[in-house]
């Protein structure tokens, strides 16, 4: 009796080829990411407090964005007064958790219709 050898499909020895370059790479994926937590607790991505200063208009296709103007309290840019767009119900004094700091949004201009 001759063994039959196991057919295995293109989508099998693809994804076998790119689980090889990401371990060689280093790469971690989402479902290792998950695995890593420790004690089974969620891992948040490093942000910092700023508190809401000042609303400036709303921006976007559909006024579905808020461009406010916010005071950063934490971390190497506090005390910075950026502007950003927020998606969202949003008052003065609410905090926003930025994952960043150095970038700014553009300035909201206001356009004239029929002129």
């Amino acid at each position: 009796m001759a063994k039959k050898a196991k057919k295995v499909s293109k989508k099998e020895k693809k994804a076998k080829r790119k689980e090889q370059r990401r371990t060689k790479k280093g790469v971690i994926g989402f479902a290792e990411k998950a695995e890593k937590t420790v004690g089974g607790g969620v891992n948040f991505s490093f942000a910092v407090p700023a508190s809401v200063e000042e609303i400036i208009g709303r921006t976007g296709m559909r006024g579905e964005v808020t461009q406010v103007r916010c005071k950063v309290q934490d971390g190497r840019d506090s005390g910075k007064v950026l502007r950003r767009n927020v998606k969202g119900p949003i008052r003065i004094g609410d905090t926003l958790m930025l994952r960043e700091t150095e970038i700014e949004a553009r300035k909201l201009t206001q356009v004239k219709r029929g002129s």
